[in-house]
């Protein structure tokens, strides 16, 4: 019997729309973010199976992604006008947007300014979640982006992926961020393990860990502010 590739059959939290509304928009991946602009595949093939081909077809580079036009992308088997369409317009509005000036977007001066950008999403949360600023730098926000989700007693970030996005961003500076759900402020060793790595892999990069918040409902603990980057 074939499988059925169909979205619809898949658990819950496998579906990309279903994903983004549990998990929030930066736990979804590239191609399922795209799928959810297709809206649909084929009878073979999901929109998450025609969104994979897609970025593959591009070396999985969203740079060379944003190249492409309605009728490249209707060549690809799934992808039909209006679909094409659909994926253009997504793709005109990002371009519009990084022409945004820098007196429209966040500037992060100080760990209290980047506490206001991480409280909302990090303050109140019974599990642990590690998030990062990317900056450039003028010190203006590029992207906020959700690394990973834990339990109550840790999470992992991996430094892969959070400077796989800083260079796919150009950025020149990231502050890290994570919550403690138990409300301590302190440090542990682990976390200032991770800071270091990452701190020193950055220099080789050219990039700057410029601070590291730990966030709690009580308030929050800056590396920068303590001497600890």
């Amino acid at each position: 019997m074939e499988l059925n590739r169909s979205i619809k059959h898949w658990a819950e939290d496998d579906r990309p729309r279903e994903k983004m509304l549990l998990k929030g928009k930066s736990a979804l991946s590239d191609a399922e973010l795209i799928a959810i602009l297709l809206g649909s595949g084929t009878s073979a093939r999901s929109a998450l199976d025609v969104a994979q081909e897609l970025l593959q077809r591009n070396e999985n580079n969203l740079h060379l992604f944003g190249k492409m036009d309605i009728n490249e992308l209707k060549k690809i088997r799934g992808i039909g006008p209006a679909k094409a369409v659909k994926l253009c317009a997504a793709i005109e509005l990002g371009k519009r947007r990084q022409c945004v000036g820098p007196r429209n977007r966040m500037k992060v001066t100080s760990s209290p300014s980047a506490f206001d950008l991480f409280s909302n999403d990090l303050q109140d949360l019974k599990h642990e979640e590690f998030h990062v600023l990317y900056l450039n730098r003028g010190n203006y926000v590029l992207q906020k982006k959700q690394i990973s989700i834990g339990g109550i007693s840790g999470t992992v970030a991996d430094g892969k992926i959070i400077f796989k996005t800083a260079l796919e961003l150009n950025a020149s500076g990231i502050i890290l961020a994570h919550n403690h759900p138990s409300g301590r402020l302190s440090p542990s060793e682990q976390d200032r393990k991770l800071t270091q790595q990452l701190k020193e892999f950055g220099k080789l990069i050219d990039i700057d860990i410029l601070d590291h918040l730990i966030i709690s409902e009580s308030g929050y603990y800056s590396f920068a502010d303590e001497g600890m980057i």
